[in-house]
């Protein structure tokens, strides 16, 4: 045998490590927030594709008597005009959370593109695009939603674009910073010598390593999107005809459910939206708990006292 031979014989063979993805899910079914969110998360989405199956018809129509209390008939009791409120909330959740995702998913999109391409071809680049980051962080986010969402058309599409407009920015300061950490790295330096594609670079190379970022972004940009559909809605600067939780709260403003005591009428809608924050929320902090290196030592600390 040749000593190349027998230095490979004898050198012992490194484990397979597992990938970074597969130990981030598998930390995230063992931590108890985040499985706790994601099964509030499924419960609802659940509740979303089967809403034609567990409230069939038009949920809009008028099929009762007003202002009916919870009662065997009406779960969650009737609106002030007539209205299922199981119904009104069931539907309600398809649009929001489609909505939210939605937003969650552009926004991000956005902030990811304009984040690798500051850190990664800097000077001019990033100037430029830095610029534009700041003048959208230093518009007042309320006014300018407002102001957008009453001068384009009323829809659906209206609120996500006027959303995503105004979400984004956050997020790419954010990615930003972490990309350009990761860019000055001696495997990206490597890929950059030996001739690959910018783009290439920015998504093969830099992305992934910002995986937890990332997710982190992604949650907080639904949170924000439910959110501020809501308000919107309940101010009244959305489709006042599709039926949303934001919707849901709209109307009953205007019947003036809180003033007649009719508590049925706002509460199932706005306790989803508080539930669907709170589940968002608890994956949010469960995935800082696994990256953060802090959080993590204290966790385990925890762990270890207990």
């Amino acid at each position: 045998m040749t000593t190349i031979e027998i230095a490979k014989a004898t050198t012992p063979t490194a484990p397979a490590r597992p990938s970074r993805r597969r130990g981030l899910l598998r930390q995230l079914i063992d931590s108890k927030k985040a499985l706790t969110g994601l099964v509030l998360l499924a419960l609802f989405a659940l509740l979303a594709l089967l809403a034609p199956v567990l409230a069939p018809g038009d949920p809009s129509l008028i099929n009762s008597t007003g202002s009916q209390a919870p009662s065997a008939g009406h779960l969650l009791g009737t609106t002030a005009k007539g209205q299922d409120v199981l119904a009104l909330t069931l539907w309600g959740a398809r649009s929001s959370l489609f909505v939210g995702f939605t937003v969650g998913l552009a926004a991000t999109g956005v902030a990811i593109l304009v984040g690798l391409a500051s850190a990664y071809f800097g000077r001019i680049v990033d100037d430029a695009l830095t610029l534009v980051t700041n003048v959208f962080l230093l518009l007042p986010g309320l006014p300018l939603l407002i102001i957008l969402a009453a001068f384009l058309p009323p829809g659906t599409s209206t609120v996500i674009l006027v959303l995503v407009v105004t979400g984004w920015a956050g997020s790419a300061r954010v990615l930003r910073a972490q990309a350009k950490s990761i860019r000055g790295k001696d495997f990206v330096a490597a890929a950059v010598v030996t001739g690959e594609r910018p783009l290439r670079i920015m998504f093969r190379e830099i992305l992934p390593n910002m995986a937890s970022v990332v997710m982190t972004t992604l949650l907080g940009c639904v949170i924000f999107g439910i959110g501020a559909q809501a308000g919107l809605e309940f101010l009244g600067l959305g489709d006042s005809s599709v039926v949303s939780w934001g919707t849901n709260l709209y109307w009953a403003s205007n019947d003036g459910a809180l003033m007649t005591g009719t508590w049925w009428a706002f509460v199932p809608s706005g306790l989803c939206i508080a539930l669907v924050a709170f589940a968002l929320a608890l994956v949010n902090y469960a995935v800082d708990e696994i990256t953060n290196p802090r959080l993590r030592n204290r966790r385990a600390r925890r762990e270890r006292r207990g």
